[in-house]
């Protein structure tokens, strides 16, 4: 029986045109990745600096393996916490201005931990729609109720706070860059409804730590709140070109993370190398602002030359640049196309994004050069009007 329902289910991906498969990547994650032997413009990685074959961050890590050897050996509540542990997320908590900061192995063992560590059964979480699958399953599992608002509108969000006002532990959470379409949550907006409403506020800053924000923390930052935000999560797996990730706050709720998230109580730590690299990586992020800068003027490039030819990459400027083509087999052949073309960009399909919404997910990083992006530029048009998209 659970051999039919493998088979039954793989079909029916098929068909769906949502199977999908892994490439392997030759070597390091950069601007042009090699593939089976042949070179490819890499337009689709999260690597948004391109911090990720940074030679200092490479360094950081080959100090720590030298000094404290590669595995951590234990939980950190056991024995497995190291001084590369305790510097990053004191550093953490200094840069964005909290009193504490805990740090987890991967951005989905922080939201599942960290939402079920601070909400259960009586409380109530109100979360974006298209938040990030892991706040959706951290909620799930915490056992508290679910509102979902309409993406990024605050009058929805507003209705549903007033008529939602009889719960123990009210809390607002919301990715502040959304992974799939480049989005900003208003945070603003979200802050002054939760004071309104006596409710927290718990932000997802992974695709804005390093990028938005005069000096890189992030879209608490750029709207000037970091003060009313009560839970800052992020990962240092996209623009700090590491992995992991982070929880800043007061230090009370930082203890009360420590102790409750099972996802930290029950896990080996992090390699202590993964933690000095993250560590400097936030470094090169807060001290080297012409990063952030040249990645800025990538993007405003490619917004320029995407409207220009006739594509709509969507309603904020951010690293982040869907091409909408609605159809899942469209958006393969889109993509395939591309790929003949050494040119890699994935093609995104529900149940990622919403029905009828596949796409491109186009993303560009600082270290991207002009004529490559104008070979990209030149190849999105050509293959665009091929395909009748433009």
């Amino acid at each position: 029986m659970i051999d039919a329902y493998i088979t039954n289910t793989l079909e029916d991906l098929q068909r769906g045109n949502r199977l999908r498969s892994m490439r392997t990547i030759n070597g390091a994650q950069s601007t042009r990745v090699s593939i089976d032997g042949k070179e490819y413009l890499n337009f689709c990685s999260n690597n948004y600096l391109g911090l990720a074959d940074d030679p200092r961050i490479r360094r950081a890590a080959f100090h720590s393996i030298e000094a404290s050897g590669f595995g951590a050996g234990a939980s950190r509540l056991v024995c497995g916490n190291l001084d590369e542990h305790t510097a990053l997320e004191q550093y953490m908590a200094a840069f964005k201005g909290t009193e504490s900061c805990v740090v987890f192995s991967t951005g989905y063992m922080a939201n599942v931990g960290i939402i079920s560590s601070l909400v259960g059964r009586g409380d109530i979480v109100f979360c974006d729609k298209l938040n990030h699958a892991s706040i959706i399953d951290g909620i799930i599992l915490s056992g508290a109720t679910m509102k979902r608002y309409k993406h990024r509108d605050m009058q929805d969000l507003e209705r549903q706070l007033q008529t939602n006002q009889d719960y123990k532990k009210k809390i607002i959470i919301t990715d502040t860059v959304f992974s799939m379409d480049g989005g900003i949550a208003p945070l603003d907006q979200i802050v002054k409804l939760a004071k309104q409403y006596n409710c927290m506020t718990y932000v997802d800053e992974a695709h804005g730590l390093g990028v938005i924000g005069k000096n890189g923390k992030g879209v608490v930052e750029h709207f000037d709140v970091a003060d009313d935000i009560d839970i800052q999560m992020g990962t240092f797996s996209k623009a700090v070109g590491s992995f992991g990730a982070y929880c800043c706050g007061k230090k009370e709720l930082i203890d009360l993370v420590i102790n409750k998230a099972r996802s930290f109580v029950y896990t080996t730590g992090m390699p202590p190398s993964t933690a000095a690299a993250s560590l400097a990586g936030v470094k090169i992020i807060e001290n080297h602002p012409e990063l952030r800068q040249k990645l800025w003027d990538n993007v405003q490039h490619i917004y320029t030359g995407l409207k220009g030819v006739g594509f709509n990459p969507g309603y904020c400027m951010t690293p982040i640049i869907p091409i909408i083509v609605k159809d899942s087999q469209m958006a393969l052949a889109f993509s395939k196309e591309l790929f003949e073309r050494n040119i890699l960009i994935s093609a995104i399909r529900p149940p990622t994004v919403p029905v009828n919404t596949a796409r491109l997910r186009l993303t560009v990083m600082a270290t991207h050069q002009e004529k490559e992006i104008d070979y990209l530029l030149n190849h999105l048009e050509d293959i665009g009007k091929k395909l009748g998209l433009i």
